[in-house]
């Protein structure tokens, strides 16, 4: 897997100051992490669910989650069960035909993970899949509380011994007990703890800020962000302090989901082909951005890298490029992150941006450069000339 790996080898040459990695699903988890990007839901009771899988990893997708829990109905838990147990088969086939070749194609997959509702169906499906786990990068857990949360990693490390397959956790943060103030401390706290004890399993943390909103009958418009609902944000900022810090003890936390979307997947791209879009009017660009819905969805973006998220859950494939675009790292950001972690910048002290418009502190940044330079490597430099326009055109057209 490679972000942007979709799109011709001549036209990344041309973005890219240093281009995005490979990496696979046994790279280290603190890759795997990073990497995520914009993981895309999907309802596990699709019918033609392996296809689409196949679909989304030719336009870019890199993580997958594929859902038992509130996407689909109660009365369809088991029937989506069983989808899986047959798609996952249909996935390990791996072979589809191009003229009189047979190319293997499992390994140009996204990270799956399956998303369930009770502990037990960790165990019971990765009984059920077989040879086919080997596809399977891990489960999403739903309301994780540090009570929830050890009966299912506790399943997920069962599970891990039947299968002998690396097997990674996603614990989702929207129980009732995070988002009032009252139990909010407690609640962190148990759920530090709990993760932490399980540090090696633990992928990332994810946000349900559906739920959060739903607990007091909120829903955001397409014009507002999930930061300025302030009972979501000062939520997401305390999950930040006590569970992403630098030192060692935090982990990944990924951005929420954004809800709206056009119909058609691939609304935006007619958009895109305009030519006064592609010389990068700016006008042009933000009223193309709102006539798709996805103005806000870029200013979260932007509000999520700002709070200390990373990668964001997306339920519409639309999402999946304007996250990836805004994930790639300035060469502004790049220069500046070099220039910090230089071996001879150890002892602390100032330095003057070699885009002589800022200065950057050696200690008090390098947290921020080592993430930074990190995120380079799974998403790459953007040349000095290349923005974001250039990205998410590149992107869509591939």
């Amino acid at each position: 897997m490679r972000h942007f790996g979709h799109i011709p080898s001549v036209t990344r040459a041309g973005l890219f100051h240093r281009e995005p990695v490979v990496f696979t699903a046994d790279s280290p988890a603190r890759t795997l992490a990073t990497a995520l990007g914009a993981t895309l839901y999907s309802p596990a009771t699709r019918p033609r669910l392996a296809d689409d899988v196949r679909k989304q990893a030719a336009r870019g997708v890199v993580s997958m989650v594929l859902c038992l829990e509130d996407s689909i109905s109660d009365a369809d838990v088991e029937a989506g069960e069983d989808n899986l147990v047959h798609q996952f088969a249909d996935l390990a086939a791996g072979t589809v035909t191009d003229a009189d070749t047979a190319t293997d194609t499992t390994t140009d997959l996204p990270l799956l993970f399956i998303r369930v509702r009770e502990p037990r169906q960790i165990t019971e499906l990765v009984d059920r899949l077989g040879e086919t786990v080997r596809l399977l990068s891990g489960f999403v857990l739903p309301k994780f509380t540090e009570t929830r949360g050890h009966a299912f990693l506790e399943a997920l490390t069962q599970a891990e011994r039947t299968s002998g397959r690396r097997l990674f956790a996603m614990p989702v943060l929207e129980s009732p007990e995070l988002l009032h103030l009252e139990t909010r401390a407690e609640t962190l706290a148990g759920i530090a703890a709990i993760t932490e004890k399980h540090r090696d399993r633990v992928l990332a943390l994810r946000l349900g800020v559906t739920d959060f909103c739903s607990a007091y009958g909120l829903r955001r418009s397409p014009d507002m962000t999930a930061y300025d609902v302030k009972i979501v944000a000062h939520v997401i900022a305390d999950v930040v302090n006590v569970l992403g810090r630098s030192d060692g003890t935090g982990f990944t936390v990924t951005g929420p989901v954004w809800e709206y979307f056009r119909p058609g997947e691939r609304m935006f791209k007619p958009q895109l082909r305009r030519s006064p879009f592609l010389e990068g009017r700016a006008e042009d660009l933000r009223t193309a951005l709102i006539e798709h819905d996805l103005d806000g969805l870029l200013r979260e973006i932007e509000l999520d890298r700002a709070n200390g998220l990373l990668g964001k859950t997306c339920i519409h494939p639309t999402h999946v490029v304007p996250v990836h675009a805004l994930s790639v790292v300035s060469h502004e950001e790049w220069s500046d992150a070099q220039d910090i972690l230089r071996p001879d910048q150890g002892g602390g002290g100032v330095l003057r941006s070699a885009y002589t418009n800022k200065m950057n502190e050696v200690k008090p940044h390098r947290a921020w450069a080592e993430r930074t330079l990190l995120r380079a490597e799974l998403f790459g430099v953007a040349k000095e000339d290349v923005g974001f326009v250039d990205l998410l055109t590149a992107g869509l057209a591939g």
